[in-house]
């Protein structure tokens, strides 16, 4: 997909809770040397380990709907552009974080690397409290 081919998708000025992560974004605190990714990837670790996951179209929109949902990250690298537009539009109608991440960043258990291609996970339990969630959800009071 090329960089112009976006014109019905909202931009993040449009919309405050649609983030996208560059792979080296660094987080907003500044205190730790954790990258947004880094600190996703944590999150997403403990969420599985908890059964707080919601994978692929069907769970994830289900989870969005029903507004369980406490986060989504979606895969930039989608083909489907109705896949993009439903997760988009669940996510602005019922106020839920949206990250962009780019392709080969995560698999389906959140480590970095493309075994399985995963376009969509929705954190319904964040597990337990934990640096990476902070760092995330101060991420998201300051994209806002």
């Amino acid at each position: 997909m090329s960089d112009g081919e976006e014109p019905t998708s909202p931009t993040p000025a449009e919309d405050p809770e649609t983030t996208d992560v560059a792979a080296d974004a660094p987080a907003a605190g500044g205190s730790s040397q954790m990258t947004i990714l880094e600190a996703l990837k944590g999150v997403l670790k403990f969420a599985l380990i908890h059964d707080g996951l919601a994978r692929g179209l069907r769970e994830a929109s289900k989870a969005l709907d029903r507004r369980q949902a406490h986060m989504c990250v979606l895969n930039e690298a989608c083909e489907e552009e109705a896949y993009k537009k439903l997760v988009v539009a669940l996510c602005g109608e019922h106020s839920i974080p949206l990250i962009k991440v780019p392709d080969g960043v995560l698999d389906r258990e959140g480590n970095a690397r493309k075994v399985v291609n995963c376009s969509c996970v929705v954190v319904r339990d964040w597990g337990e409290e934990s640096q990476e969630r902070s760092i995330l959800l101060n991420y998201f009071d300051t994209a806002q």
